[in-house]
């Protein structure tokens, strides 16, 4: 009989993509629904209940899943591979996820290895789920206009979607999805590789207006962005988008820089998320961590943030201008010359309090320590003000400025 260890190469650890516990043996199979329904991350579980079955020594049942599977999703190049494995198993052993004849393996090993590849990505997925309740570092603070969040983690090829709720960020669905031929943190144009960074969503392309090979559609990303710019790399173009007709899903390390989705699964992102508003973080291995232990890292940066919030309000040019970095860059102006529409800015105001509306707060920590925090700056005695994006840097014990530029 063929087994998990023998399909491929590791052991399940009990997981299904729902969130089901127990032993292999013993998961419970999230029900199938029926078939044409075209569906985010259907394709993928019900492959995973595939596996479950082969685990449970249910090759049968495996089979018939499997026969299924292919004939509802035909371009589904690994389902395709999984089913061909079950059909050899019923007359041989079966080693390893694709194991052809060798006569076959001559011109169709490399494609093989890619979908060796990832079968392996979306297994290591299913079994490292991230903790409960938990969610990634860089999500300090969401304002209400923050409905949803992106985060992409290129060590697993997922992509986690959440949405946020009243109570925090909930994770409510994660796809498999690839990232760029060379790997991760784009540099320059053309080196194929997929940026790391805070992001956000700048439009969502009309799907009409596309070529083919992005699929159903395209949802750009402001790479570089304000930090990318300061350090000097180049590129533009960085999307997340779908797969051409006839191709389900393409290999974990496949794209030009883009990160791209089954056509399902980005279809149920293009109808969720908000163009201009949601935070796309993209990082080599996201950090996972508890919202309160979040909020206890971000107390020293709200500090410095009501610092400059006090001496905004004060009228005080000095005060104010403490806060912002020598190599201060406003959409292209150093800062002596922006510090005049600062100046302006202080005149208008009188000394009157403002208040930060829809705070939203990204941490992005690399080499450096940035923080991107967005507002509406609203002057005591008015209704409404303009929105502002702030990038600040720490440098030693001190929270800097180094951009600052009103985005609506």
């Amino acid at each position: 009989m063929l087994t998990m260890a023998a399909l491929v190469g590791v052991t399940m650890a009990g997981h299904a993509l729902a969130g089901n516990k127990g032993s292999a043996k013993t998961a419970r199979v999230t029900p199938v629904k029926p078939r044409n329904v075209i569906q985010a991350g259907l394709a993928e579980a019900r492959l995973i209940e595939v596996y479950q079955l082969v685990a449970s020594a249910q090759g049968r049942d495996a089979l018939s899943k499997a026969e299924s599977l292919v004939r509802d999703y035909p371009h589904f190049q690994l389902a395709q591979l999984v089913y061909g494995d079950l059909l050899a198993a019923r007359t041989r052993p079966v080693r390893i996820v694709g194991d052809v004849p060798e006569s076959m393996l001559k011109d169709g090993a490399p494609i093989l290895a890619e979908l060796r590849d990832e079968s392996q990505m979306r297994l290591k997925a299913l079994r490292e789920r991230p903790p409960p309740g938990a969610i990634p570092s860089q999500f300090l603070a969401l304002s209400p206009r923050n409905k949803h969040a992106i985060a992409v983690d290129a060590s697993r090829s997922r992509l986690y979607l959440f949405e946020n709720r009243p109570t925090g960020l909930a994770l409510v669905a994660d796809y498999y999805i690839s990232i760029g031929k060379s790997g991760m943190e784009k540099n320059i144009e053309g080196d194929l590789r997929t940026p790391m960074g805070v992001y956000f969503i700048t439009s969502n392309l009309d799907p009409k207006s596309l070529k083919d090979f992005y699929g159903s559609g395209a949802l750009p990303i402001n790479y570089p962005n304000v930090l990318d710019s300061k350090r000097g790399k180049t590129g533009s173009g960085i999307w997340l988008h779908g797969t051409p007709p006839g191709q389900f899903s393409r290999p974990p390390q496949a794209t030009d820089g883009c990160v791209v989705l089954a056509n399902p699964d980005l279809d149920r992102i293009i109808r969720t998320v908000e163009v201009r508003t949601t935070p796309v973080v993209i990082s080599q291995r996201l950090n996972w961590v508890t919202p309160n232990s979040a909020r206890s890292a971000n107390k020293p940066f709200e500090d410095a943030l009501t610092a400059w919030q006090s001496a905004k309000s004060s009228g005080n040019m000095d005060r104010v201008l403490s806060f912002y970095s020598l190599d201060f860059n406003s959409n292209g102006k150093t800062l002596t010359e922006w510090t005049p529409a600062l100046r302006t800015e202080l005149n208008k105001g009188r000394g009157r309090a403002i208040q930060l509306k829809d705070l939203s707060l990204l941490r992005w920590t690399d080499a450096t320590d940035t923080m991107v925090v967005t507002f509406g700056e609203v002057t005591d005695g008015t209704r409404t003000g303009p929105t502002k994006r702030q990038y600040w840097a720490r440098q030693g014990n001190q929270w800097k400025i180094f951009f600052e530029g009103v985005i609506g």
